[in-house]
C-alpha cells in the first residue's frame, strides 16, 4: 500500500472508486452531478491517494472549516483546525489498511499547516465511525448537516476531534 500526493490525473481513477463506495456503501449518500468536482471541492487544501498494486483505491483530504459546532469549537479552543475531507477506500482496496492510513494521512497533512484535524461523519457511517474511534479520535457533537438524505430526511451527522 502506498500513501502519495494527489495528481491531477488521479481523479478519473478516483471518480471510479468513488462510484464502487457509492454502490456498496452509499458514500456520499447523495451522488454529486459531476464527481470530479466534488473530489476537488474549493476549500480543499492537500489530499493523498491509496494505491494498491498500481490501482488507486482511496483518497483522503483536508480542507478549510466554518460553521463548527459550538461544542466542536469548545474541545479546540483557539487552535487552527483543518477538516478531514473525501475519505474513502473503494471496496477493492479494504483490509489491506488503507483506510487508517489515509485517516493518518490527513492528519499529519493537518499538523503540517499546523492545524488539529476535525471531521463530520453521517451517522449511517458505522465502518467509518469504528475507524476514527480506533484511531482514537474523540465525538464530541451529534447534529443534524444543512443537507438532505435521497429520502428527504436532515442528516444526523457525528463531530468528531483527532487526537493532539
Amino acid at each position: 500500500m502506498i500513501i502519495r500526493p494527489r495528481e491531477p490525473s488521479d481523479l478519473p481513477a478516483l471518480v471510479a472508486a468513488l462510484r464502487e463506495v457509492h454502490e456498496a456503501d452509499a458514500y456520499p449518500v447523495n451522488w454529486p452531478d459531476d464527481p470530479a468536482a466534488w473530489l476537488d471541492p474549493p476549500k480543499l487544501l492537500d489530499a493523498r491517494v491509496a494505491e494498491l498494486d498500481g490501482e488507486i483505491v482511496g483518497q483522503a483530504g483536508i480542507g478549510e472549516t466554518e460553521g463548527l459546532p459550538a461544542k466542536v469549537l469548545a474541545v479546540v479552543g483557539d487552535e487552527p483546525v483543518a477538516a478531514v475531507v473525501r475519505l474513502f477506500v473503494a471496496p477493492s482496496g479494504r483490509g489491506h489498511g488503507a483506510g487508517r492510513l489515509l485517516l493518518d494521512a490527513a492528519v499529519a497533512m493537518a499538523a503540517g499547516r499546523g492545524a488539529r484535524a476535525v471531521l463530520d461523519v453521517e451517522a449511517g457511517g458505522t465502518a467509518a465511525i469504528a475507524l476514527y474511534e480506533r484511531a482514537g479520535w474523540k465525538r464530541v457533537h451529534s447534529g443534524p448537516g444543512d443537507w438532505t438524505t435521497p429520502s428527504g430526511e436532515t442528516a444526523l451527522l457525528h463531530h468528531y476531534v483527532g487526537p493532539s
